[in-house]
């Protein structure tokens, strides 16, 4: 079983930063890759951002390119999302979620972590 543990919401106004922080504990050993995904009240969960754990290589949505950077610690099993000129409707639950093996679904995930950007 792994844990994850998400950090690092709050308020801000739009136009602002934060960094979220993701802990991973447990077998975190077989990871391929981790994301980060977002849902707003009444919308449908979205993938943000993605990286795969071995090569680091990352992958965004459109609609975060640009102004969020996903980023990983191997040594301490976290993994970040630094979040840059933040609007209004980036205000969500932010998850991260960890996927075993390519292909298959984000099998794991965070109890979520609030962002509220103002305007």
């Amino acid at each position: 079983q792994v844990q994850l543990v998400e950090s690092g919401g709050g308020l801000v106004q739009a136009g602002g930063s934060l960094r979220l922080s993701c802990a991973a504990s447990g077998r975190t050993f077989s990871t391929y890759a981790m994301g980060w995904f977002r849902q707003a009240p009444g919308k449908e969960r979205e993938s943000v951002a993605t990286i795969y754990w071995s090569s680091g290589l990352t992958a965004y949505a459109a609609f975060v390119k640009g102004r969020f950077s996903i980023s990983r610690d191997k040594a301490k099993n976290q993994v970040y999302l630094q979040m840059n000129s933040l609007k209004p409707e980036d205000t969500a639950v932010y998850y991260c979620a960890r996927r075993v093996v390519p292909g298959a679904p984000f099998s794991s995930w965070g109890q979520g972590t609030q962002v509220t950007v103002s305007s």
